[in-house]
C-alpha cells in the first residue's frame, strides 16, 4: 500500500534547478491523491507559466513517483490556479535562501 508520506519523500528529491530547492518545500505540490491503494494523482504547479524547466521537473516527478514500490498508474496534473507565490515556500526552505 502506498501512502502520501512515501510520495512526498520521493518528491523531495526533485529540485528546481533554477532555485535550488526541492519542489515540496517550494510549495509546488498542490495535492496528492491515492486511489485503489496504488494509483496516484499529483497536482503540481510551477513558479511561473513561463518556467523553462517545466518539462524537466514533470519528467522527474513522474520517474520518482513511479519508482515507489507498489505504485500503479501515476497521473500528473499541471495547474495554474491558485497561482504560485513565494509565500508558499516552507519556512525552513525560506531560511535556506537567505
Amino acid at each position: 500500500m502506498v501512502i502520501v508520506a512515501d510520495i512526498i519523500n520521493a518528491l523531495k528529491n526533485t529540485v528546481d534547478p533554477e532555485i535550488g530547492l526541492n519542489i515540496v518545500d517550494l510549495g509546488l505540490i498542490y495535492g496528492i491523491n491515492i486511489s485503489n491503494d496504488k494509483d496516484i494523482d499529483i497536482k503540481i504547479t510551477m513558479t511561473s507559466p513561463m518556467c523553462p524547466v517545466t518539462s524537466i521537473i514533470l519528467a522527474d516527478v513522474q520517474l520518482r513517483a513511479e519508482s515507489i514500490q507498489g505504485v500503479g498508474t501515476v497521473n500528473i496534473d499541471l495547474v495554474w490556479d491558485p497561482a504560485w507565490s513565494p509565500e508558499m515556500i516552507t519556512e525552513e526552505a525560506r531560511l535556506g535562501l537567505q
